[in-house]
């Protein structure tokens, strides 16, 4: 009971300090993306078209990122970052973005890609609460690059477009599940 209570005030003393100076509305700073409980998608979900060869940004996860499943084969599912729909088409149709999940005491990252209504994943990296994360997604002819903190993976991309063209795709938890508790993701892009 003590090392329980111990350690959520730990996670409140760490994330206070990772919300330090973070905004939750100004341009060109973090923006603070909310998931709330029994929900999929985030607040600040704006319709916006993109038209780009290569989305950079800094994502920051605090303790709210550790989640339970209700049923735990849907541990392994993997949560939406950040991205663009591609090819001028839906999202399940074609789509390069992020992908996440808290699953074997980390938080991992995953490049996650429709093609042609078939969608890829590949896990990029562990990363750690608190951290900022330089994150980009590169259209190069037939392929995505992935980057994370410099490191680099390709993923195929079969649109035909010569840049990434569609919209932007935000936080968003699950799958199957919906957020068992409300999730806190703060976003900055870069230009």
């Amino acid at each position: 009971m003590t090392a329980a209570f111990l350690l959520a005030g730990c996670s409140k003393i760490a994330d206070s300090l990772i919300n330090k100076g973070l905004s939750s509305t100004t341009s060109n700073q973090f923006i603070k993306y909310t998931i709330h409980e029994g929900s999929n998608y985030c607040d600040s979900n704006s319709f916006k078209m993109v038209d780009v060869t290569e989305m950079k940004f800094v994502a920051r996860f605090d303790s709210t990122a550790i989640y339970q499943t209700k049923d735990p084969s849907h541990q392994y599912d993997i949560n939406k970052l950040y991205g663009f729909s591609d090819n001028n088409a839906d999202h399940h149709s074609y789509s390069a973005r992020f992908g996440w999940r808290w699953s074997d005491n980390a938080l991992r990252l995953f490049a996650y890609v429709y093609n042609s209504s078939e969608m890829t994943s590949k896990e990029l990296t562990t990363v750690n609460i608190g951290d900022d994360i330089n994150c980009s997604i590169k259209v190069s002819g037939n392929q995505y690059l992935f980057t994370v903190n410099g490191v680099t993976q390709s993923m195929p991309r079969t649109a035909i477009t010569e840049k990434g063209d569609g919209y932007q795709l935000y936080p968003y938890f699950g799958g199957d599940e919906t957020a068992p508790h409300e999730i806190h993701i703060w976003i900055k892009n870069v230009n």
